[in-house]
Parts: structure tokens; C-alpha cells; sequence
């Protein structure tokens, strides 16, 4: 056996310190956008309704939508349109379409000037809020989706903001918890805050919701935001490194929280506090996701006995005219330890620190000899929608009703990132034992190509990809399936026999020929550091640019009982 890189000792994060970071500057482009939906019903359907929520422009201190242009269109002209606006605002208009024989298409349009400007926000709002409007008092009512009056949720709630003395502070207390308690999973069991409470896992209707309930819990008012995000990347300066933030092109959920003197404040409880970027376009409000349901709403009826259904399918295309980016962040001493991005407020608040971390247990080189290496070890950032065909992803809504179905819209969206490009992508990991290597497995879709593909594993250096170490054995990429979905795809060191040391390690996934491959992520980083997912061109050394997601991978080997 070959002993691998022996240290003694590793210190994860021995002060805690946060990842909470102060940004300035500003974004402004306009975009314009496209929603295309394709509508192939079968024999034996009655009626097929659409539902959508008219954008609307919205301002507020930190971001800024202005809508112009709208349009929609169809193949086929619908028999009927009711339009009506609803109890929280939203302006909602349905078509109908009669015993439709063929399929059709709808285009939905318009232009946007979106904006964000983060100056120091300033907030004396106290806590608790009095004197709440009727009007906004709406939004502290308790549902299934946000349960804030549940005892476990208020409970925690009045723990994290006992000694708070304004909004602000309660709020970033509480988004703070929010962050470091979850982890973003694609396709959770259940969207309920409860639910994200309890197992501390959920996707962006699971981070909207469980904010939403512990802020209402105590008071602060909170409204569930549905929209979309766009997929164009956007760069972060932060001292001599640049963070590059990145969503997938696809529904989204986040929320507003009212504050007495400055209005409803956008947050992204994934990562951002009073604003979110410009690559959101912001459509439905309402109290939940149960609530918020009208846009993308797809309804049909069949005759009786009849299993007719309606494929459906759904694309966004967008384009940006202009892009205006200056965004310089600091980092501070304090917050989540996860990312949290945050403009200067100017509040009187305590700010969030973390707890010290354990110190890694140390291994002298005569121990790990002695060590027996049985047990079996699988590590890494696990989970992500296995075999999911991402164009057909909505399920029936109401499967019990034999002669009336609908399809809700989903937050199920496709994060992954073209790695056989001219960039190239590393990932760290972090191990707290000694691990026997022998496999490292990511998530990739073939989508094409010829050619083959290997990992490359690298010691870290100061908290960046060092010397290469290692390389698996090569996978041919015809031997790789091109079903649809993503897999696991595991890349085989067993004959390089590596014992890896307590230690921080770097993958990195190389290539000749011309494969055409997607490396699925996570939104945030469910597993690893902020700067654990690392960029460049395949001309430069220095890998200084970092991004804010994290990639699926797992470590697959042998430890010690």
C-alpha cells in the first residue's frame, strides 16, 4: 500500500468564523424574455385551460423590475379568456381551449429593465413590530406550507430573536439559522417549513417556507415570491478573487419581508438578505406555495373513462440587450457559515457568530499503519435527482380524479454546468479520517461527443487546487450510456492503492477528444467550504476565480471501525 500525503493534524475552522459578506455596487440590464409551451392533448380530452399571472413592475430599495411589452400569442386560437385579479394583487388571465385535435404552441414575451442598487440600507423598524396594517397583517397567518403558529417553529424562533431589539437584527438572526440549517436538495420528500425543519434538507420552496414561518412566528410579516431565474452568470469582486454566481433558467421561489420604514425587502433565503440579484424577474405573491399556484397552471378534462393525457412542455429563452455589473464584496467576521450576501445596513444589531469547530483528531504515521481499513466510506454531496428527464418533470396534481387533471408548475429545474468546455473545473473535499481510496464518482450527462475522461486528484494549496497527486483510469466515453438524466459516473483509482490522510483534496475532470458533457451542481454548498468549487482556463495556473455552487460527487473507499 502506498501512504499518501501523512499530516498530523487539520484544523477545519477552529474560530468559526462567517461567510457573511458586505456588497456594494450594482447590477442593470435589459432583457428580453420568452416563455414557449408546447401542448400535445390525446383523443378524448374536453377542454385544456392555461392560467398565467401577468409580470408587473415592482421597486423597492434594493432591486428593481420594469416591465414593458408584454405579449402573448398562440398556434391556436383559444376558445375563451377570463382575466381577474386576485385577493393578494396578482393579475391573472385563463384560456380555454375546446376539444383541441392537435397540438399548439404559446409564447409569452416581454422586455425587462432590472436593476440593483446596494447602497447602505438604513432601518429603524423595532422589535416586536406594532401597529401592523390589516393589509399586511395577511401575511402573519399561519397555513399548511408555513406554519407558524406550530410550537416547535415559534418555539425556536423566539429563541433565536430573544434579545433582539429591532427588526433587522431578529431577521438576520433568523436567516442566519435558516442558511447554516439547510442544505439544497433538488427534489425533497415534502415543501412544508416543518418538514424543512425537522430534516433540515428542501429546495427553494422549502428555504421561502421555513423562513417565512419562523419570521411570522413572531411577528414580522413575510410574502412567498414565485418567479424565474435566469441562467447568466454574473462575477463578484472580493479583494484579488472574483466569486462567480450562477442560476439555473427556471421557476424560483423566495420571499419579502415588510419592514415599516423602508417597505417589502426582497430575500433569497438560499443566500441573500434585502435584495436579490437581477437575474431574478419577479411574477406571484401570495402566503404559500399551495397559494401561488396560478402561474403555470395546466388543467384538462376527458371524457368518461378515458386515460387521454396532455404532454406538456416548457421553455425559457432569454437574451440581455444590456449587462451593467459592478459588485465588490468584503468579507466579515461574523454570519452563517454558509454564504450570505448582504448590502451595508445601517441597524442596530448583534452580529451572528458561529461556535468553534472541533479540532480533527491526529494520526501519527505509526498509528495509521496499525490501522485496519474495513469499514466501508461514502462521502461527499450526495444527492441530486437520479435519471430525471428535466423537459417532462411536472407530475398530476390531482391523480384521483379520473376525468379532471392539472399540472402545477414545479421548482425542478436543471443546475449543471458544460465541463468539457474551454474552462476547467475543480471541486474539493474535505476528509475528517483516514480513507483507502477507490473510487470518486460524479454526476455527468452525456449529451454527445467521442472521445475519454479521467479525474485528476490534487492536494490543496492554501485553499486552492496544489500538485497533482493522482489520476483515475480512463473512462471511454462510448462506454458511457446517453440515457436521459444525470448518473453517477465512477472513476476507478483502486491501482494507485492511496491511503488519503485527514486533509483538504481537490477532482478535477479532464479530457481529450471532443466529448460534450454536463457535470450536475448544487445551489449553495451543502457539504463543502464557500471557495470549494474552482474555475480557470485551461491556459492559467492561477485558480483565484471561485463559484457559488458546489458540483455532486462522492468519495467511495475504506476506513477504520
Amino acid at each position: 500500500m502506498k501512504l499518501f500525503l501523512f499530516i498530523t493534524l487539520l484544523l477545519l475552522a477552529i474560530n468559526g468564523i462567517g461567510e457573511n459578506y458586505l456588497l456594494n455596487g450594482g447590477q442593470n440590464s435589459t432583457i428580453k424574455y420568452k416563455l414557449i409551451q408546447k401542448v400535445e392533448p390525446e383523443d378524448g380530452i374536453i377542454t385544456v385551460d392555461l392560467t398565467y399571472v401577468i409580470p408587473e413592475s415592482f421597486n423597492s430599495k434594493t432591486y428593481n423590475q420594469q416591465i414593458k411589452n408584454f405579449d402573448i400569442s398562440f398556434s391556436l386560437k383559444p376558445a375563451n379568456k377570463k382575466e381577474w385579479i386576485d385577493k393578494r394583487g396578482n393579475k391573472i388571465q385563463r384560456y380555454s381551449w375546446n376539444s383541441p385535435s392537435a397540438s399548439f404552441d404559446i409564447s409569452i414575451s416581454f422586455e425587462t429593465t432590472n436593476s440593483v442598487k446596494l447602497d447602505p440600507v438604513k432601518t429603524q423598524a423595532p422589535f416586536p413590530l406594532t401597529n401592523i396594517s390589516p393589509e399586511n397583517k395577511n401575511y402573519l397567518k399561519s397555513t399548511e406550507m408555513v406554519p407558524s403558529n406550530n410550537p416547535q417553529i415559534k418555539n425556536k424562533a423566539q429563541e433565536i430573536t430573544k434579545n433582539a431589539k429591532t427588526e433587522f437584527d431578529a431577521v438576520q438572526k433568523i436567516l442566519s439559522f435558516v442558511i447554516d440549517h439547510m442544505y439544497y436538495v433538488l427534489k425533497p420528500e415534502e415543501y412544508d417549513a416543518f418538514y424543512s425543519f425537522q430534516t433540515g434538507k428542501g429546495n427553494c420552496q422549502n428555504y421561502s417556507h421555513l423562513a417565512a414561518a419562523l419570521m411570522r412566528s413572531v411577528n414580522i410579516p413575510v410574502r412567498i415570491v414565485n418567479g424565474v431565474t435566469l441562467k447568466k452568470p454574473f462575477d463578484v469582486i472580493i479583494g484579488d478573487q472574483t466569486l462567480t454566481l450562477n442560476m439555473a433558467e427556471g421557476r424560483h421561489s423566495w420571499i419579502e419581508v415588510y419592514f415599516p420604514d423602508l417597505g417589502w425587502m426582497p430575500f433569497d433565503p438560499q443566500q441573500s438578505e434585502l435584495f436579490v440579484s437581477n437575474r431574478f424577474i419577479r411574477i406571484e405573491v401570495g402566503l404559500d406555495n399551495e397559494e401561488t399556484t396560478n402561474d403555470g397552471l395546466v388543467h384538462w378534462t376527458r371524457t368518461k373513462g378515458s386515460n387521454a393525457m396532455l404532454s406538456f412542455q416548457e421553455f425559457i429563452e432569454s437574451s440581455f440587450t444590456s449587462d451593467n455589473i459592478n459588485l465588490r464584496a468584503e468579507k466579515m467576521q461574523y454570519g452563517p457559515s454558509k454564504l450570505l450576501l448582504v448590502p451595508k445596513v445601517l441597524a442596530n444589531y448583534v452580529p451572528v457568530k458561529l461556535p468553534e469547530v472541533k479540532k480533527v483528531k491526529e494520526f501519527s504515521p505509526q498509528e495509521l499503519f496499525k490501522l485496519k481499513f474495513n469499514k466501508p466510506f461514502i462521502y461527499g454531496n450526495l444527492d441530486f435527482p437520479e435519471g430525471v428527464n428535466f423537459i417532462f418533470s411536472r407530475e398530476l396534481d390531482n391523480k384521483d380524479n379520473a376525468d379532471s387533471q392539472q399540472l402545477k408548475k414545479n421548482f425542478l429545474v436543471e443546475t449543471a454546468e458544460y465541463v468539457t468546455s474551454k474552462l476547467q473545473y475543480a471541486q474539493t473535499f474535505i476528509l475528517d479520517r483516514p480513507v483507502k481510496l477507490q473510487k470518486i464518482g460524479i454526476a455527468l450527462n452525456k449529451f454527445g461527443g467521442s472521445g475519454t475522461m479521467w479525474l485528476e486528484l490534487y492536494e490543496d494549496n492554501n485553499g486552492r487546487p496544489g500538485s497533482l497527486a493522482a489520476s483515475s483510469k480512463a473512462l471511454d466515453l462510448k462506454n458511457i450510456s446517453s440515457k436521459q438524466g444525470y448518473f453517477w459516473e465512477e472513476f476507478d483509482f483502486v491501482i494507485q492503492e492511496l491511503l488519503l490522510t485527514p486533509d483538504r483534496y481537490w477532482i478535477s475532470l479532464k479530457f481529450n477528444g471532443s466529448p460534450i458533457v454536463n457535470w450536475f451542481y448544487s445551489y449553495g454548498k451543502p457539504v463543502g467550504p464557500i471557495d470549494g468549487t474552482r474555475y480557470k482556463s485551461f491556459s492559467e495556473n492561477d485558480w483565484s476565480k471561485s463559484l457559488g455552487y458546489e458540483f455532486n460527487y462522492r468519495v467511495v473507499g475504506l476506513t477504520f471501525e
